[in-house]
């Protein structure tokens, strides 16, 4: 076994009273299933002898179980006739993800009419809440303007906008009208934006004035006008008035009157009613760029009944919603957890929790004052997040009520031992289960969750999401999983939610998930099993230091380090060497109030080369106050080996801190 000591004990374990309250208890018993064990193995695989069993049988229940409407039924699960590349889900069938997440829970009679679908609190303390009803008028006026605006069925609508609730009506208004969505992450800046509206072409661009960032303004117009500049193809575009820029006498808001329009002159002007459009179960709804790589960023094309269906099946099995649940994950609508998080729990009629500004401002405690504030039940964060609070203390957690909490979760990279720990026992009381999760933008969900039904070691993603038919191989393409050994994450099938395609064509869509065996979707991630069950990965198998021919995942190595008692934060990065071709550098934040020294750093090279070997040992560990990292909290890993490497890093228009990117440089 490759994993480290600290993954290795079992810390959190459900009890019988907690376990057959969960929804997928509920499931199991309702259809004579004992075990995790043959949940699994019923929802992902043909059992011979069993006629209900496998990934059509389970896909096909989850329409009525989960109450997913069809305006027509459909003639069958899916034809595969394509093979697994090309999947055809629910063919046959009409449907609408508004109707679904909106529409129904705003009728007249309904008793979810007036509840509350969304509280949002701006970084300046301004809070707001949005009914169905709300949502539902506001997203009609949307759809409204989209058809006044020329938008068809299948025209892509760009969504460059703040975090603030109109964000819902706008992505809820285009699946109305059969618009494609296109979320654009309102941090980048002119080259990233503008990349994405030249390949998605979108005539309609909503964008907003701007919003604030550690208590300052941080303006959207301008940025978005330099980059239609630039990409061409928008003739409208809506601006949200989110910092007063409009009345303001002191701001010069950049302008095209024969292309611009306020929010409050056009959309909040349009009819409250629109009827909903019914349309084909595969028609496109979302295309979600992937981020973090080099080269163009790849489109991702999700449709209506598939992205609907794996967000419901996730938020009500793996979270467990409850109809008091308050959901609230850190995330942009520009990635995929955002629009992830609405449809899953607007689906069942949930409340969604949204925050604007910075995990940490004004004071280090701003997360967690939110949950004792609004009585948050379930809340996701990325592992780095957790890493810089913890850098905090435990003082300032403990000045707060988290009490509510039933359920965390966590995603984007893997976890250090120590941080879950922290998590779980700081932010989760020691009872609250961590549902650390991992698929990603192609699949609008999860390949990995852990259900709240299992028990958990830190770090793990618990084993194969329901439905979904994953596996770990070898080189060549062999299982593995069983004999424990590490290997590359795969799917065997499609589901429901796996992009179409690429918006870029076929061609690249291929080459970049299915190329590498024969119909086995390549993830790209380092994955292993432990001999007692538990899933577990070790970081993305394109990052691999491969040190004297040993490859090892950099999350390995940063996993030895940051169980050192004097480390909050590592990164690992492999540059050239004479002698091992691939030669390990770490960087390392320090725990509060710890001094770097040579000695410290000698001590950690030891360390690494007692868990791994003498070769991984870094060549340099070099101590920094921080890592460059978006603004939604993930390390910007390719800007660590470039600042390193003396290399363009490319775009960092998405930073959070570009002072971190010049200490790096510095430190190198």
């Amino acid at each position: 076994m490759e994993t480290s000591e600290g993954f290795d004990e079992v810390v959190h374990e459900p009890d019988r009273e907690f376990v057959e309250s969960t929804n997928v208890w509920q499931f199991m018993q309702a259809y004579g299933i004992d075990d995790y064990e043959e949940l699994i193995e019923r929802t992902t695989t043909e059992i011979e002898g069993e006629p209900e069993s496998g990934v059509d049988w389970f896909w096909d229940e989850m329409a009525d179980y989960l109450d997913v409407e069809f305006y027509e039924a459909y003639d069958t699960v899916r034809d595969n006739s394509d093979g697994p590349q090309f999947t055809d889900w629910y063919p046959g069938g009409e449907i609408n993800i508004a109707h679904n997440t909106l529409d129904r829970y705003a009728e007249a009679d309904a008793p979810e009419r007036n509840t509350v679908a969304c509280i949002w609190e701006g970084e300046d303390g301004e809070v707001d809440e949005r009914t169905f009803h709300d949502l539902y008028r506001q997203a009609n006026r949307v759809a409204n303007y989209l058809e006044e605006a020329g938008i068809e069925t299948g025209d892509t609508v760009g969504l460059y906008m703040p975090m603030v609730p109109e964000v819902i009506s706008i992505l809820y208004g285009c699946f109305k009208v059969g618009a494609i969505v296109v979320p654009i992450f309102s941090g980048f800046g002119v080259e990233a934006t503008a990349t994405r509206i030249d390949d998605a072409e979108p005539s309609v661009l909503f964008t907003g004035d701007g919003f604030y960032r550690r208590g300052s303004p941080v303006r959207l117009k301008a940025g978005s006008d330099e980059a239609i500049e630039q990409a061409g193809h928008v003739e409208n575009v809506v601006v949200f008035d989110r910092l007063g820029d409009r009345e303001n006498p002191e701001v010069d808001v950049p302008w095209d009157d024969d292309r611009d329009d306020w929010w409050g002159d056009t959309v909040a002007e349009q009819d409250g009613e629109y009827d909903t459009k019914s349309l084909p179960s595969d028609q496109e709804s979302m295309l979600l760029y992937s981020s973090g790589t080099t080269g163009e960023p790849k489109g991702i094309v999700h449709t209506h009944a598939g992205v609907l269906t794996q967000c419901a099946k996730e938020i009500h099995f793996g979270f467990d919603q409850k109809e008091s649940d308050r959901f609230f994950w850190v995330s942009d609508i520009g990635w995929m957890m955002g629009p992830w998080t609405l449809i899953g729990n607007h689906h069942f009629a949930g409340t969604t929790f949204m925050y604007e500004g910075a995990p940490d401002h004004p004071h280090p405690g701003r997360f967690w004052e939110m949950i004792e504030e609004h009585g948050i039940t379930t809340f996701g964060v990325s592992p780095t997040a957790i890493r810089a609070l913890r850098k905090h203390g435990d003082e300032v957690v403990e000045q707060y009520d988290l009490s509510s909490l039933r359920l965390l979760g966590s995603t984007g990279e893997p976890w250090d031992p120590e941080s879950w720990l922290w998590y779980y026992e700081q932010v989760g009381g020691g009872e609250a289960p961590i549902i650390n999760i991992s698929g990603g933008t192609e699949i609008c969900g999860c390949f990995l969750m852990p259900l709240p039904i299992n028990d958990l070691k830190p770090g793990t993603l618990g084993g194969p999401g329901l439905g979904m038919d994953i596996d770990i191989v070898d080189n060549d393409g062999n299982s593995v999983k069983e004999d424990h050994e590490r290997g590359f994450l795969v799917a065997r099938d499609s589901c429901p939610s796996m992009t179409k395609s690429l918006w870029s064509g076929d061609e690249r869509y291929l080459e970049e998930y299915w190329s590498t065996w024969d119909d086995l979707w390549d993830h790209g991630d380092f994955a292993q099993k432990d001999e007692e069950g538990f899933w577990f990965l070790h970081g993305r198998a394109d990052d691999a230091l491969n040190v004297a021919g040993r490859k090892v995942g950099p999350a390995e190595i940063e996993g030895v380090l940051v169980e050192h008692g004097d480390v909050n934060q590592a990164a690992a990065v492999g540059v050239p060497d004479d002698t091992t071709g691939t030669a390990v550098v770490t960087y390392v934040i320090p725990e509060e109030g710890v001094e770097s020294s040579d000695e410290l750093a000698e001590e950690l090279r030891e360390l690494v080369g007692e868990e791994h070997g003498k070769p991984f040992r870094p060549r340099e560990i070099l101590f920094v106050d921080e890592f460059p990292k978006t603004q939604s909290g993930k390390v910007i890993r390719r800007a660590i080996e470039a600042a390193y490497k003396g290399e363009d890093p490319g775009d960092l228009s998405s930073m959070e801190n570009p002072e971190a990117f010049d200490e790096l440089k510095d430190a190198s």
